[in-house]
């Protein structure tokens, strides 16, 4: 008697997603259990708010009398750590079951709501797991954003109240490559770093941000019988339009953006469909001169960014610092435009 081989992968794939609803189920219980735990803390330690050191002594003793019979789980630590989780999210039902204990333990430990917001929206509308959350935390996503965009269009973004109608909302500068185990003091050619690349494509589609796929490495396009090599081809579901990246491991240069500026062109008349939006063009480099790109291209073209690529994760205090100087150089512009209104 024949029987259809596709009922065992059938069973097994229902097996495979029961087990995981399952695991999800119970991390979504435990996480309620210590957001309550966490409430019942917090209540107990405004009752008795009039006493010095009444909150930390309320931590070591309730961890005194739990962990003997529960374990490491219920820990000064972890213990302070439901209070936070609590005080963070204090409304139970802004506590989403995609989510797991361990990524709310990442969260709870930011330093303000819109970042948190922004994070737990993009970790649900793209399944990013433990491991993912924190990457994009400590490469300070968030902050890389804001340094092109508003706080505003960021988070609506991330929810996705709007979709993206300008590159830049989604594509980062600078961008963190730290992945690809590159030493920032090793000499290696452009095919290295591609090489690299898409070794660890997974990781470098995180990086490039929401809706990107891959589509071709060294595209090979003819030109009146001039034959060139694009390095590599992306395409945006969102932004809708393929995405041409040109990497470059030495200083910017205007010849470089001629030429991306040539790769683009070709696309859109050759390869882009009727329905599709104009490519966008990255020039991902190692050294890049704002000055360069602002006067080798048309004002206010929204077709090639150059993206400045680092090999190593920043330091809090260099995020801070760059948004710094992204902000004092915005109110420098707008404080322009004022003087000039004035003197219309």
């Amino acid at each position: 008697m024949l029987v259809n081989h596709n009922i065992i992968v059938e069973i097994k794939a229902i097996i495979a997603q029961s087990r995981e609803n399952a695991i999800r189920s119970v991390d979504h219980q435990r996480t309620l259990m210590y957001w309550h735990i966490g409430k019942r803390i917090f209540e107990e330690e405004q009752e008795g708010k009039e006493r010095a050191d009444y909150g930390k002594y309320l931590t070591q003793f309730i961890a005194k009398e739990l962990e003997p019979e529960y374990g490491s789980g219920f820990s000064v630590r972890q213990i302070e750590l439901f209070r936070q989780f609590y005080r963070t999210f204090p409304i139970t039902n802004t506590l989403y079951s995609q989510l797991s204990w361990s990524q709310y333990k990442l969260l709870v430990r930011l330093d303000n709501q819109d970042k948190i917001d922004f994070y737990i929206a993009e970790t649900v509308k793209n399944n990013w797991t433990v491991r993912q959350l924190e990457r994009q935390i400590y490469s300070s996503l968030y902050e890389r954003l804001l340094l092109s965009n508003d706080k505003e269009r960021v988070l609506a973004v991330a929810k996705n109240e709007k979709q993206p109608s300008d590159a830049k909302e989604i594509i980062k500068d600078p961008m963190y490559l730290e992945f690809l185990g590159l030493k920032r003091e090793a000499s290696y050619y452009e095919r290295d770093l591609e090489s690299a690349i898409i070794t660890h494509l997974q990781e470098f589609l995180l990086e490039l941000g929401n809706g990107f796929s891959f589509v071709a490495r060294q595209k090979r396009i003819h030109i009146e019988g001039d034959e060139f090599f694009v390095d590599l081809v992306f395409y945006n579901r969102i932004l809708q339009c393929f995405v041409i990246i040109e990497i470059k491991t030495t200083k910017l240069t205007h010849q470089d953006i001629g030429q991306l500026q040539m790769y683009v062109n070709y696309y859109d008349r050759i390869e882009k469909l009727p329905h599709e939006n104009p490519t966008i063009g990255i020039l991902l480099c190692a050294n890049k001169n704002d000055g360069v790109v602002k006067f080798t291209l048309p004002e206010n073209q929204q077709q090639i960014i150059a993206s400045q690529y680092e090999l190593y994760l920043p330091t809090e205090q260099q995020l801070l610092e760059e948004v710094n100087k992204e902000l004092e150089s915005f109110e420098d512009k707008e404080s322009d435009k004022s003087r000039n209104m004035r003197k219309i």
